[in-house]
């Protein structure tokens, strides 16, 4: 049987996309039996279900409408995924900072996230906009793309694996993101497979 993977989103899914395509590819040995995203209305939830896997939207709003604290949509998303009994789950641009009632489901099952920029720097939000800020302030000469495990510092895991990307002269924005997505779905596939492989060989070795 295959591993299962899954996948957070919230928004394009290219990402996801990467995914399917690497297990479609058979280059990702793996099956993704759910997608899950805090958005509604977002094209990652329908490339999921082009490709027949199963989704649930899981958003905050109703929580903090209701007067709910954090803790409580953190925990109920984290039971979703232990439903679906996952070996491993990603996130793929899913844009929310998980507390300890999410993080402490999952003693044993590996979290990893994708962030567009090198380890310790322009950790959060929109840090392909902040990188591009400080290199045309002479701040830095490249970034990068990381695959890091998921604690409760944002963007603080230990680091998988690393790219760094170059930053041209005459990139505008949109340049720069173009080139960032692209190392972004060739590492993520990478840092799934690599999980997923040290995870066998710990159960092998069990």
């Amino acid at each position: 049987m295959a591993p299962r993977v899954v996948v957070l989103i919230s928004g394009t899914g290219s990402n996801l996309q990467a995914l399917i395509d690497a297990i479609a590819q058979g280059t990702l040995k793996a099956e993704i039996p759910l997608v899950i995203s805090n958005r509604s209305k977002v094209f990652g939830l329908e490339r999921a279900a082009k490709a027949g896997i199963p989704t649930k939207v899981h958003a905050l709003k109703p929580y903090t409408t209701a007067g709910k604290p954090r803790t409580e949509y953190d925990a109920d998303l984290a039971q979703l995924i232990v439903e679906a009994k996952p070996d491993l789950v990603v996130l793929a641009g899913f844009m929310h900072i998980l507390s300890p009632a999410f993080l402490d489901q999952f003693p044993s099952t590996p979290l990893i996230n994708l962030h567009p920029a090198l380890p310790g720097q322009f950790d959060g939000a929109r840090a392909i906009e902040r990188a591009f800020e400080a290199f045309q302030k002479g701040e830095i000469k490249h970034t990068g793309v990381m695959v890091h495990r998921v604690i409760q510092a944002v963007d603080g895991g230990e680091p998988l694996l690393v790219k760094e990307v170059e930053i041209k002269p005459e990139d505008d924005l949109a340049a720069l993101q173009e080139r960032i997505h692209s190392v972004e779905h060739v590492l993520l596939v990478q840092g799934a497979s690599l999980v997923l492989e040290q995870e066998s060989h710990k159960n092998k070795s069990a």
